[in-house]
């Protein structure tokens, strides 16, 4: 049972349709003032635009889609940054049924060397506070702080 890591193709979106809510569940426990719960984050049409337009990898393992990584290619140019280009890894999930068997790892891995393909200088991402799992699986992965956002609720 080999895990596949690849693009994502059109007859995926229903599968990461179905992982989304997975990851709206983990964001609405933590934050659902924000996240209300039963939603997510793209619907089926922006999900196959997004698989047309936008880096989007999916981890498989016999014909199953177990997990995706959606990605933002973004570029500074000029201005008060150097220019680069950076590779924003905006969602991750791997379902909960295969968490725990280095999925998420090996997604991450194909990030960061679809990253390197494209000519990047970094890869990065947020984690929403109290998303303890999150933030301590990238930490592990070397994934450095780079700026704090901060809010205050009116």
């Amino acid at each position: 049972m080999e895990l596949n890591i690849r693009r994502a193709e059109q007859r995926d979106a229903e599968a990461i349709g179905r992982l989304l809510f997975e990851v709206h569940a983990v964001h609405s426990a933590i934050r659902p003032d924000l996240f209300p719960a039963g939603k997510r984050k793209y619907d089926e049409p922006q999900i196959r635009e997004l698989i047309a337009n936008t880096p989007v990898l999916v981890a498989e393992r016999e014909d199953e889609v177990l997990g995706y990584a959606v990605c933002i290619l973004e570029e500074a140019k000029g201005g008060r940054m150097a220019e680069h280009k950076t590779l924003y890894l905006d969602d991750l999930c791997v379902a909960g049924k295969a968490r725990k068997q280095g999925i998420g790892h090996a997604l991450f891995a194909g990030v960061e060397a679809l990253a390197r393909a494209l000519g990047c200088y970094d890869f990065t991402l947020n984690v929403w506070e109290g998303n303890d799992a999150a933030r301590a699986f990238y930490d592990g992965l070397g994934m450095k702080p780079l700026k704090t956002y901060l809010e205050k609720v009116l």
